[in-house]
């Protein structure tokens, strides 16, 4: 009988859940999302998983994120900013140390919510196999970020999902590698905006006066966006181009 710590966390999108063994998102193993560049909605496909973790007392770790967060952004999104832990390891990284080291102490701890780590490109497999052992200490998801050109080598992670675009506020994903078969077509998900109403209408009309095109992400509401249009950062939380002062300080 499944032990009820062990119970996939839910994604917050019905029908992800159902392509996913175990109904969301499992614990005590690496799951794998794939990248052409960061910020293509990753932040909020996760978030409902961070939120639940998050109201359950649970600690959440970010290792390594690329950029800056927006504060307002995932507070707008549910999540308690107050209560993210951000580590940093590459920034005075010592030649020949380690820089995933504390994202494998993290996993070993047993006491982390959720742990989303940004990983090196090129990684080596026996690196990831030692990962993927300390996750099964990890009681809550741990996820993994990786460069797109990672799917052509094979990984140690039981659950793997290549990411991009697929429009304003929408998420093309693909089941790379699961228990079972890969699926073979794409799921497209409708993510949070990460703007309100106001700040999309001033965005639009600013990009309007300026004679620029609006960047994916901030149309306004009832204005089409054609699916396939090419990926565009602005739709991703990281990089919401919002005030300074409301950035969490990564570096």
């Amino acid at each position: 009988m499944e032990n009820a710590v062990d119970r996939a966390v839910p994604t917050g999108f019905a029908a992800l859940d159902a392509q996913l063994p175990g109904g969301g998102w499992p614990r005590r193993v690496l799951t794998e999302l794939l990248l052409p560049h960061p910020g293509v909605g990753e932040i909020r496909l996760l978030g409902p998983c961070l939120i639940a973790l998050q109201r359950q007392g649970r600690l959440v770790m970010l290792f390594d994120p690329p950029a800056k967060l927006s504060a307002q952004a995932l507070t707008q999104l549910g999540v308690d900013v107050a209560q993210l832990l951000v580590v940093h390891t590459r920034a005075r990284v010592i030649p020949g140390a380690d820089s995933l080291w504390a994202f494998e102490q993290a996993l070993k701890s047993g006491h982390v919510g959720v742990t989303l780590a940004w990983l090196p490109p090129r990684l080596r497999a026996e690196r990831l196999r030692r990962l993927q052992l300390a996750a099964q200490a990890h009681d809550g998801p741990a996820f993994v970020l990786r460069e797109w050109a990672a799917q052509q080598r094979p990984t140690a992670a039981p659950l793997r999902l290549a990411l991009r675009a697929g429009g304003a506020d929408r998420l093309q994903l693909q089941l790379l590698k699961r228990r079972g078969p890969p699926l073979a077509s794409l799921l497209t998900l409708t993510l949070p905006p990460v703007l309100s109403e106001a700040l999309r209408e001033q965005a639009w009309r600013r990009q309007q006066d300026t004679g620029q095109p609006a960047p994916q992400g901030i149309e306004p509401r009832g204005s089409e966006s054609h699916p396939a249009s090419s990926p565009s950062r602005s739709s991703c939380v990281e990089v919401v181009p919002l005030p300074a002062a409301t950035f969490i300080s990564l570096v």
